[in-house]
């Protein structure tokens, strides 16, 4: 069955999709159904906010990308940003750019997925709008988050001697992607083919499904670790450090061989004849968090689970670079992904 989103209107769809929804947190004092959200935080708190833009065709492919996942990844990409600031998300506004060829429940299909991210991590959805869109679907979303004054982190502060952690592993989400890009092309040749992702199931779950890294906040708190600076990793390693560096005005040395990579990412990268490192630091998606601690912090932070000591921050006149297992250097590029860039 199929309900043309004309037969509801605007704000019947609105109405449709935010049906149900019940404020979890104390600072959401009013969501849905009025001009504005209505939002309260307590004095001692600074109030984060973040947006993403998504566009199909630019930021994702609906031939592979059902519509659950999406919802889901818009989220938690949101999420992500807020947590890489040190603190915890709290509401959302979703506003979405629909064309004709999106059905009613094409659009339940995407909000279940928004929707099951903040019963995830604890967020409301407090606001939002709908339009026309001419180019496909069109996504934005807004996260509003809070910290405590004293633990904001942000990308500028790291310092001399700091060490460059990582959590999770690299490049496993951006192999999921040339995975779902070539089983396409297959598809498109011979339609009666059936797409064989076995023992790839990694590398899918974190290209369609992504976390935010929640976890590792908590851990750090629970140590009483302050990172110096942090960002998520959403355009590749390289790309992030570079920016942690010129906004802290320092320079950086990661090692190859502490760069941490999943036993999928290497066998499928061999599989496409990649270069494995190059995929690590260029490949982007992981939404892991980088950030750099005090080297007081060193005994704490080598024995968090999840986390690995890549590298150290230097003095700016040392460059940022690339320490080889075979212990070249190589000058680090930000070759991460950059939807505004020409191609040459």
């Amino acid at each position: 069955m199929r309900t043309e989103i004309a037969s509801l209107g605007e704000f019947g769809l609105i109405d449709h999709l935010t049906e149900g929804i019940k404020l979890e947190n104390e600072s959401s004092k009013y969501g849905v159904g009025d001009d504005a959200a209505v939002l309260s935080y307590p004095s001692e708190k600074q109030v984060l906010v973040t947006t993403d833009l998504l566009m199909e065709g630019v930021h994702f492919d609906l031939t592979y990308v059902p519509l659950k996942h999406l919802g889901y990844k818009s989220a938690v990409v949101n999420f992500s940003d807020i947590y890489a600031m040190n603190g915890t998300p709290r509401q959302i506004t979703v506003s979405l750019g629909l064309s004709k060829r999106f059905s009613v429940e094409d659009m339940d299909e995407l909000y279940s997925g928004i929707r099951l991210a903040c019963q995830q991590y604890n967020v409301d959805i407090v606001g939002g709008d709908t339009t026309s869109s001419l180019t496909g679907l069109a996504i934005s979303i807004t996260c509003i988050g809070d910290a405590d004054k004293d633990k904001v982190v942000y990308r500028n502060g790291a310092k001399d001697t700091d060490l460059i952690c990582v959590s999770g592993d690299l490049g496993a989400a951006y192999m999921g992607l040339q995975l779902l890009e070539r089983e396409k092309v297959v598809l498109q040749g011979d339609k009666d083919v059936q797409p064989d992702f076995s023992g790839k199931e990694y590398l899918l779950e974190r290209q369609l499904k992504p976390e935010a890294r929640k976890d590792i906040i908590e851990k750090l708190a629970a140590a009483n670790i302050i990172p110096t600076s942090m960002m998520d990793i959403s355009d590749g390693l390289s790309s992030e450090l570079m920016h942690i560096c010129k906004q802290s005005n320092t320079g950086c040395r990661v090692y190859e061989e502490h760069i941490p990579i999943d036993y999928q990412t290497a066998v499928m990268a061999e599989e496409f004849n990649m270069n494995l490192t190059t995929c690590a630091l260029n490949g982007g998606e992981d939404y892991e968090l980088l950030f750099t601690v005090s080297i007081a912090d060193h005994e704490k932070i080598s024995q968090m689970e999840g986390v690995r000591l890549i590298g150290h921050i230097t003095k700016p006149e040392l460059g940022c670079a690339l320490i080889t297992r075979d212990g070249q250097e190589f000058e680090l590029k930000a070759q991460g992904w950059n939807p505004l860039k020409e191609d040459k």
